[in-house]
C-alpha cells in the first residue's frame, strides 16, 4: 500500500474487514498438537486433565489441613484483641494504648506464602472482620503509596493522592467521573469506619454481621496484613507505624506481619521507640520440609494415584526443592509437568487410571498400540521368561496380547498395593537407627527401593543388624505401628502378612510369663579363658584366649527372646524381598511411570547463561535464517551484532582493547555489507558503525560477559570463560 503527495501529511490505513482475529487455541489444542499417538490422544487428555484435578482437590485440602492450626490461632489471637478493648482495668488499658501485631513465620519458602495469604484473608473476612487489606513492599515504596494501598483496598475506592505527577492526576480525573475520590490520610479512614460501623449498628437485625463472640455492638477491628515484611523499606514502615499509633483510639487497627526468616527481623527494622507501640505476638508455621513429607506421603506413595515418578525424576524435583526453592507449589507443578509430559509423550499412557478402566482401555487398543506394547523393554523382558509357545502367541495373536496384557495390568496394581504398607513398615523399623542407615525420611528410602533391590543395600544389611540388636520393649513397639499400618489395607497378601505378625506380637507378650532359665554352663565358659588370663601375658595367649571366646560365642544357645526377635526380623526381610522389588521389574511399567528427568530439569531448573551463549553463538538455531547458517565454530557476517561483538571478544584475553575491538568488527560488517575488500570503505569505522558497535557491547556488559575496568585506558575486563 503507498500513497503519493506533494505536501508532507499523516496517512491512516484501516485494517481490512476480512481479516478476523485469531481466537485463541483451548488446552486440549494446545495438548493436541504434535501429541504422539493420534488414535487415542483426546481420551489420553481426558484422562490427564481428570488425573490432575484430583491431585489439585488433593493438595488444596492438605494446604488447609497442615494451615489449619496456625490460621486458627491467628483467628483467636485477633478475637481476644478486639475484646481487650471493652475491659477497664489498666493492663487492659495499656494494652488498648498499643497496636496489636502478629509476627507470622512462615519460613523461607516465599512462593507458598501467597496461598496461605490468602487463606488467612478470606478467613479473616468469613469470621471476624470485612475490613482486610494486604500490601506488599514492591507497591510500596515510599510512605504515600502504603498509605494510597491501604486506603484503596479497605475503602474501595480511590484515593487522591496530591504528590502524583501530572500523569498520574490525568489518569485519576478521568476516573473522577466514576468513582469519588477521597483524600489519603487515615482521618479520612476514620470517618469512613465510623460510618460503616454506625451502618452496621443500625441496620435490620436480619442484616446484621454476626459476631463470633457473641456481642453485637462490638466494632470489628481494621487488620493490615504485610506480605513480606523483610522487603519493606523500614524508614517507610517507621513512619506508617507511628502515624497509626495517633489515631489508635479512634481506630482499632491490627497488624500481621509475614516474616521469611526470623522474628528478630522486627527489632532490626524497627527501633525501640517504634516497636514499644506494638503488642506483638510470635506464630510458627509448620516447616516446609515437614510439608514436603505431608505431600509426598498422600500423593506420592499412595495407590490411589495410578501416576507415578521413577527414581531419577524424583530426585530432580526434591533436589529443586531443597537447593533452590523449599517452595511446595513448584514441586507440585513438577508434578504437574512430568504429569502431563507423560500423557503427551506417551501413547499407552491410555492404561494410566483406574484398575477398571484401565482393563476396559486394553480391549479398545488398536494394532500401533499392541506394537508399541509389544517394543517395551520390559515386555521384552516378560517375553523372554515364557515357553516358546507363548511366545509365539504374544507376538502374532492380538487377542492373546490383549488378554495378557489384562493379567499385566491387574499384577501392576497389585503391586502398588503390597509396597507402599511394605515400605511404611520398613520406613517404622530403620527410622530410629543410629545414623538413619535407610535414611530420616521416608522419600530417602522410596528413592533406594526405586533404584535397585534393597536387600542387596550395604546400609539394609547393617540396618537388619542393627534391629537384631534391639530391646525387647523398642522392637514390641516399632511391630505394633507395622500391625496398625497393615490394618489399613485391604489385600489378600497384606491379609495373610497381619495374621503373621498378630502371632508374633503374641508370642512377644508370653515371654514375660516363662520364667527366666538359669545361666548355662556354656556361659561360665566364656569367662573363663579371660579368667585364666595372667595378669602379665604374651600375644600369643591373648589370641588363643580372643579365639576360645569366639567359638564359644558360636556355640552359645540363644534365648527365647532372641530367637523369636530373629524370626520377626526374618519375616519382615521375606516382605522386602517379596514386595519391595524396583518398579523397572514390574512388566509394562512404563505404562504408569514417568521417567524423562531431562526433560523435568531443564523445564524448570534452566540455565540462563548457557542459553544466552548458546544463541549469541549460534544464532540460526534461533532466528532460522539460512544466511547465518555456518560451520561450527564460525560467526556469519550477516549475524546480529551483538553476535559478532560476541564471537569476537571470545578471541581476546583478559582485558579487550576496545579500539582493536572496534576495528575487528568494522571489517566483519564492511564483509556483510558487501564492501570491496581492497576499496577505501572497507573496515571504515562511520558514526552508524560506531554506534552500533557502541549498542552491542552495552548489551554484552549488560548480560554480565564484560565489564568496565580502570587498570588501562579504553579497556575492558573480560568475565566469561569456557564459552559454547
Amino acid at each position: 500500500m503507498s500513497t503519493s503527495s506533494v505536501s508532507k501529511g499523516c496517512f491512516v490505513f484501516k485494517p481490512s474487514a476480512k481479516k478476523q482475529k485469531k481466537t485463541p487455541l483451548s488446552l486440549e489444542d494446545h495438548f493436541l498438537h504434535a501429541c504422539e499417538g493420534d488414535d487415542n490422544r483426546k481420551l489420553r487428555f481426558q484422562l490427564c486433565q481428570d488425573l490432575w484435578e484430583k491431585i489439585k482437590t488433593k493438595t488444596e485440602a492438605l494446604q488447609d489441613e497442615l494451615n489449619r492450626n496456625i490460621l486458627d490461632s491467628l483467628l483467636d489471637f485477633t478475637r481476644k484483641c478486639s475484646s481487650t478493648r471493652r475491659h477497664s482495668d489498666w493492663a487492659s488499658q495499656m494494652r488498648a494504648s498499643e497496636i496489636p501485631s502478629a509476627a507470622l513465620v512462615l519460613g523461607v519458602n516465599v512462593p507458598d506464602h501467597d496461598m496461605t495469604f490468602k487463606s488467612l484473608s478470606d478467613l479473616l473476612q468469613q469470621s471476624v472482620t470485612p475490613h482486610v487489606a494486604s500490601v506488599q513492599a514492591k507497591e510500596c515504596g515510599a510512605l504515600k503509596h502504603l498509605m494510597k494501598r491501604v486506603l484503596e483496598r479497605l475503602m474501595d475506592t480511590v484515593v487522591d493522592d496530591d504528590d502524583d505527577e501530572e500523569e498520574e492526576e490525568e489518569a485519576e480525573q478521568t476516573s473522577a467521573s466514576l468513582n469519588n475520590t477521597v483524600h489519603c490520610s487515615l482521618g479520612t479512614l476514620c470517618d469512613w469506619y465510623n460510618t460503616k460501623t454506625k451502618k452496621s449498628n443500625t441496620g435490620t437485625p436480619g442484616k446484621k454481621r454476626s459476631s463470633p463472640l457473641g456481642d453485637d455492638s462490638q466494632p470489628p477491628p481494621v487488620v493490615i496484613i504485610f506480605k513480606d515484611l523483610e522487603a519493606f523499606n523500614p524508614k517507610v514502615l517507621q513512619d506508617f507505624i507511628l502515624i497509626c499509633s495517633r489515631y489508635i483510639q479512634r481506630l482499632p487497627l491490627m497488624f500481621i506481619f509475614g516474616i521469611a526468616t526470623s522474628p528478630s527481623t522486627i527489632q532490626h527494622m524497627l527501633p525501640h521507640s517504634v516497636s514499644s507501640l506494638l503488642c506483638i505476638e510470635l506464630f510458627q508455621s509448620l516447616s516446609c520440609t515437614q510439608h514436603l513429607a505431608t505431600v509426598i506421603d498422600k500423593l506420592i506413595l499412595t495407590p490411589h494415584f495410578p501416576f507415578k515418578l521413577n527414581g531419577k525424576v524424583m530426585q530432580v524435583l526434591i533436589s529443586i526443592f531443597l537447593y533452590h526453592d523449599f517452595s511446595v507449589r513448584n514441586f507440585i507443578k513438577g508434578i504437574q509437568l512430568a504429569l502431563l509430559e507423560h500423557f503427551h509423550s506417551q501413547p499407552l499412557s491410555v492404561l494410566c487410571c483406574k484398575k477398571e478402566a484401565a482393563l476396559m482401555n486394553v480391549m479398545q487398543l488398536g494394532q500401533p498400540d499392541l506394537e508399541r506394547i509389544r517394543q517395551l523393554q520390559s515386555f521384552k523382558r516378560y517375553v523372554e521368561k515364557q515357553e516358546a509357545q507363548e511366545q509365539v502367541d504374544l507376538f502374532t495373536d492380538d487377542s492373546h496380547l490383549k488378554s495378557a496384557c489384562q493379567k499385566l495390568i491387574r499384577d501392576l496394581h497389585k503391586y502398588h498395593k503390597n509396597y507402599y504398607p511394605i515400605l511404611r513398615c520398613l520406613h517404622t523399623l530403620t527410622s530410629s537407627l543410629p545414623r538413619y542407615p535407610l535414611g530420616k525420611q521416608i522419600r530417602e528410602l522410596h528413592l533406594i527401593c526405586l533404584e535397585k533391590n534393597i536387600w542387596e543395600n550395604e546400609e539394609y544389611q547393617s540396618a537388619m543388624k542393627l534391629l537384631k540388636m534391639m530391646a525387647k520393649e523398642q522392637l514390641i513397639g516399632l511391630l505394633q505401628r507395622c500391625e496398625e499400618i497393615l490394618q489399613s489395607v485391604r489385600s489378600r497378601k497384606m491379609n495373610g502378612a497381619l495374621v503373621q505378625l498378630k502371632d508374633m506380637l503374641a508370642k512377644f507378650r508370653q515371654l514375660d510369663a516363662v520364667a527366666a532359665e538359669p545361666p548355662s554352663s556354656v556361659e561360665d565358659r566364656i569367662t573363663s579363658p579371660v579368667k585364666n588370663l595372667q595378669k602379665k601375658t604374651d600375644l600369643f595367649q591373648l589370641q588363643k584366649a580372643l579365639l576360645e571366646m569366639n567359638e564359644s560365642r558360636r556355640s552359645k544357645k540363644l534365648s527365647p527372646f532372641e530367637a523369636l526377635r530373629n524370626e520377626a526380623l526374618e519375616f519382615i526381610d521375606s516382605l522386602v524381598k517379596t514386595h519391595l522389588s524396583p518398579p523397572e521389574s514390574q512388566t509394562l511399567n512404563e505404562v504408569c511411570y514417568y521417567a524423562s528427568s531431562a526433560t523435568v530439569r531443564r523445564h524448570l531448573n534452566a540455565a540462563p547463561r548457557t542459553s544466552i551463549q548458546a544463541a549469541l553463538n549460534s544464532p540460526y538455531y534461533y532466528l532460522q535464517n539460512d544466511s547465518l547458517q555456518t560451520d561450527d565454530g564460525l560467526v556469519s557476517n550477516a549475524a546480529p551484532d551483538i553476535c559478532i561483538v560476541y564471537k569476537l571478544h571470545l578471541e581476546c584475553g583478559r582485558l579487550i582493547n576496545l579500539y582493536d575491538w572496534l576495528e575487528a568488527y568494522a571489517t566483519v560488517v564492511s564483509a556483510a555489507e558487501g564492501d570491496e575488500p581492497g576499496s577505501e570503505s572497507f573496515g571504515k569505522v562511520d558514526d552508524v558503525r560506531h554506534a552500533r558497535f557502541i549498542r552491542a557491547v552495552s548489551e554484552l556488559e549488560f548480560l554480565g560477559f564484560i565489564k568496565s575496568t580502570k587498570q588501562k585506558t579504553d579497556h575492558v575486563a573480560r568475565l566469561s570463560w569456557g564459552g559454547c
